[in-house]
């Protein structure tokens, strides 16, 4: 029995400490997080008295929001914060300072917004806008182009989608050159943006003609221009903002392409589209996208590399590549870093002061277009996440009957229509819920537990029965000879009993079944037998003609 407590105590702890082992695991010590990166906000620094100042935060709300009852809303966004001359907002009806800084919600708009990292103090001057195409030196100017055939019509076939979806409300930026807010084509829908270069709030202008050209080819309206140019947006009620990351004709630093990531964020974007000067391979880009798709935005990129390594892949994140008419890569992109494919070369662009077309050939185009259905999706299907738009596009790329994307053209040609049209969602997306893996551990530990129980209970049962057969009544190889009435000394003959036919008589065999301990009998130094049958009940009369011969006990004659 000690030796079976034993085990038992020597099982118990191992399996407790096996318990311990396992539930460490799952919580790794981890380093502190790093501070959170610089915000970039719209704000409105309060004038000193002259104009047309405002006073208070309800006229605030009236005039860059057209609704004086938001003004709780932009007290919640300042409520405490120290302001430059050491005062603070304290009530919704407080007197404004001249020279505080008031932080308004992304849709806030108006010739004295600015955007961009709060300073520490109000600026002494508002940023000038530079007149399109003269940014200085290598800056494009006003271009206009020979109105070559739109192909990419036919394919696309956009205007076939507006019944359902024009992108009115969505918010796409352009993380590019910079966009001319003057345009024509994009007359109103043209926020002020950023400047991450320079750190200046406005990128509404461009000097090298790429973000306007992206700009027109996702949200150029049909219908404007002297004649009306043939170009129309995929989205033309789409919104745009401009993030200018490039100023020249080179590619851009991976930490600014990943800055103007961050500020689409910030700015309330529902779709990125990436230039081709963004290098996705990137450490900083790669993070900043994954944090942009976490915040529910699609990001749309070029699927050109400058090393040919194909970016990696991540859920709202579509890497496109640009074909021509025959449906021909217009570069070579790495096998197996392509999701979609979208019109790259003579597509129909505007650019900066333009009013007629012109054709170009490149990537940033394709992005453009994938950008623009996306905008189409976002508004045609609300309640639909960044992950679950960028599915719905790549499963309902053509042609759609592909069960895997293929090396060279992932998952074929984007088709607005039926992106906007076609059920609800073509493939429900794959979450990776931050729940998923304690229930993945749990399960795992319930089967290390069910295992180890196991192999516990069979060593106990082993145990068990081999202490039964140790300390169990043995079984007595003979017993000492039974006295007669007549003399009780005389010991008996237990090995054979002589009949008159001169036969012996086996001995009976032993009642192994119960053995009985053999105790002395009181006042006689032999053991005594434990009462019992000696002998089994004997036949009457002679045994039957040719049978065994059987011993008759009794006085011999």
């Amino acid at each position: 029995m000690s030796r079976l407590l034993v085990s038992w105590t020597r099982s118990l702890g191992c399996l407790v400490a096996t318990c311990a082992l396992v539930l460490a695991l799952p919580t790794p010590v981890r380093a502190a997080p790093p501070p959170p990166p610089p915000t970039y906000v719209k704000y409105y620094p309060v004038s000193d008295g002259s104009g047309d100042p405002v006073t208070d935060l309800t006229g605030v709300a009236a005039r860059f929001l057209a609704d004086p009852d938001r003004a709780d809303e932009v007290y919640r966004l300042n409520e405490g914060r120290r302001q430059p001359d050491g005062g603070a907002l304290t009530a919704v009806g407080q007197r404004l300072s001249p020279g505080w800084l008031l932080v308004l919600p992304w849709d806030a708009s108006g010739d004295e917004v600015r955007y961009g990292l709060l300073p520490a103090t109000i600026p002494t001057a508002k940023p000038a806008r530079p007149a399109a195409g003269t940014g200085g030196a290598g800056c494009v100017a006003g271009t206009s182009g020979d109105g070559g055939s739109p192909w990419t019509d036919p394919k696309l076939s956009p205007a076939r989608a507006w019944p359902h979806s024009t992108g009115a409300g969505a918010l796409v930026a352009v993380v590019d050159s910079g966009i001319d807010g003057e345009l024509a084509a994009l007359a109103g829908r043209v926020a002020p943006g950023s400047d991450v270069i320079t750190g200046k709030a406005r990128a509404d202008t461009d000097c090298l003609g790429t973000g306007t050209a992206m700009a027109s080819v996702i949200a150029a309206a049909s219908g404007t221009g002297s004649p009306a140019p043939p170009v129309v947006g995929v989205a033309p009620e789409a919104a745009v903002l401009p993030v200018r990351i490039v100023a020249g004709a080179t590619d851009a630093d991976p930490q600014r392409t990943a800055l103007g990531i961050e500020v689409a964020v910030s700015a309330g974007a529902t779709v990125v589209a990436l230039g081709g000067y963004a290098k996705l391979t990137d450490p900083a880009v790669t993070e900043a996208v994954r944090v942009a798709v976490a915040h529910d935005v699609v990001v749309v990129a070029p699927a050109a590399t400058a090393d040919g390594t194909p970016a990696p892949a991540q859920e709202g994140l579509l890497r496109v590549a640009g074909v021509g008419p025959d449906h021909r890569p217009v570069l070579a992109y790495p096998a197996g870093g392509v999701d979609v494919t979208a019109p790259g070369r003579d597509v129909p662009t505007l650019g900066v002061g333009g009013t007629t077309p012109q054709n170009r050939t490149g990537t940033e185009y394709a992005v453009a277009y994938v950008a623009g259905v996306a905008a189409l999706v976002r508004t045609a299907l609300p309640g639909a996440d960044a992950v679950q738009v960028a599915r719905r596009i790549t499963a309902t790329a053509a042609p759609g009957s592909r069960s895997s994307p293929s090396p060279e053209n992932g998952w074929g040609m984007v088709d607005p229509l039926a992106a906007v049209s076609t059920g609800p969602d073509a493939a429900a997306p794959s979450r990776t819920d931050s729940a998923v893996w304690p229930a993945l551990v749990a399960a795992g530990l319930g089967f290390l537990l069910l295992a180890v129980v196991g192999v516990f209970a069979r060593r106990a049962r082993r145990l068990t029965h081999r202490a039964t057969v140790t300390t169990g009544p043995a079984t007595p190889t003979s017993l000492p000879p039974a006295s007669t009435p007549d003399d009780p000394a005389a010991p008996q003959d237990t090995a054979a009993h002589p009949d008159p036919a001169g036969r012996s008589e086996p001995a009976e065999p032993q009642d192994t079944a119960a053995p009985h301990p053999v105790a002395a009998a009181p006042g006689s130094a032999a053991p005594a037998v434990p009462p019992g049958p000696a002998w089994p009940p004997e036949p009457d009369g002679p045994a039957a003609p040719g049978g065994p011969a059987t011993a008759t006990r009794g006085a011999l004659p």
